[in-house]
């Protein structure tokens, strides 16, 4: 299928002049602005950035692209919104996610009055490829949403490549734990197939949860017309200060996810011997799908023991979702839970 941008996105777009601000191209000389409306006196009292180039510079070189590339987002969030909102006609198109997955595609969809299609996991939470091919024979979807490892069942998905080739809209690959991973990044991919978009986080490795900066990554083209599109300052000035020096401490950074890594194997042997949990399931994310023999009765022995955990019963019977802590914190969990 030859690509064509413009046959995807929402036709009114085509000739739709976006926010443009010429701060950007000024910022770098002693101008003095009077072009916002901004009050004069204040420590933040200037509009942010909305082209962070020495960011994108930072993510693009992690990542083996182009800043050109980017995309950047109020986490990642915004970017499911805007994807939806820039590709899809309300009360018109529908969305093709996983069940179960990360909910917020679904949310997100409801709130743009899309349809949503669902893809059934199997007992190992994998895609079926009949099933699927089934789906997209009926063109119903405009973009199929894979989020590989998946939250919350914590695997990878088998064969992203297939989904990605036989789906003819845009197929978001969403890869906020893939540095958990022992997968290839879908990044590589994106040669190869110009309807590919692959979100990033800085909330979940990286440790910056709080900043709210999710990453986009496509071709030039997709990258430009989402950066023509989003809102003119959806970065504020601290997240991108504070997330551009934490970057630069990179080896800091690769020793927090191999603690995380450590505790993650330690914290699972110790599950494995609770007589009152059924499986944990393998994860190549920072937490664990774990089933128990009853999840409510775990969930508020956790709650009166100030351990607040993701109650999944009943969409995911009798289970809950439970992220790799601290070795302080995972040993307080494995305590409460051996004497449940």
């Amino acid at each position: 299928m030859e690509f064509n941008l413009e046959k995807l996105v929402r036709p009114h777009l085509a000739s739709l002049k976006s926010y443009q601000t010429l701060r950007d191209f000024y910022m770098r000389e002693k101008m003095t602005f009077l072009d916002a409306n901004e009050n004069p006196y204040g420590e933040f009292n200037r509009y942010p950035t909305g082209n962070p180039l020495e960011l994108k510079n930072r993510l693009a070189g992690i990542n083996g692209v182009k800043a050109a590339n980017l995309f950047l987002g109020n986490g990642s969030d915004e970017l499911i919104d805007l994807i939806q909102r820039l590709f899809c006609e309300p009360g018109k198109d529908a969305i093709l996610v996983m069940s179960p997955s990360f909910v917020m595609y679904e949310i997100y969809a409801k709130m743009n009055n899309l349809k949503v299609e669902k893809l059934d996991l199997n007992s190992d939470f994998q895609l079926e490829k009949n099933t699927f091919l089934e789906k997209n024979a009926q063109r119903a979807a405009k973009i199929l949403f894979l989020c590989s490892p998946n939250n919350p069942t914590g695997n990878a998905i088998e064969n992203l490549e297939f989904y990605i080739q036989n789906f003819n809209g845009i197929v978001v690959v969403d890869e906020a734990y893939i540095e958990f991973s022992a997968q290839d990044s879908a990044v590589k991919l994106l040669a190869k197939y110009p309807n590919l978009i692959v979100l990033k986080t800085l909330s979940k490795a990286y440790g910056m949860a709080g900043l709210r900066i999710g990453i986009g990554i496509a071709s030039e083209e997709i990258a430009d017309f989402f950066n023509r599109f989003k809102p003119p300052y959806n970065i504020n000035s601290e997240s991108q200060k504070l997330a551009l020096e934490q970057l630069k401490k990179s080896v800091q950074i690769e020793e927090k996810i191999s603690k995380i890594l450590a505790e993650k194997v330690r914290l699972k042997n110790g599950l494995n011997q609770i007589s009152e949990i059924t499986i944990v399931y393998t994860s190549e994310a920072n937490f664990f799908l774990i089933e128990f023999k009853d999840a409510e009765k775990a969930y508020q022995v956790l709650l009166e023991n100030k351990i607040l955990t993701s109650l999944r019963h009943p969409a995911l019977k009798n289970c809950l979702r439970i992220s790799v802590g601290t070795a302080e914190e995972n040993s307080k969990l494995l305590n409460v839970l051996a004497q449940i």
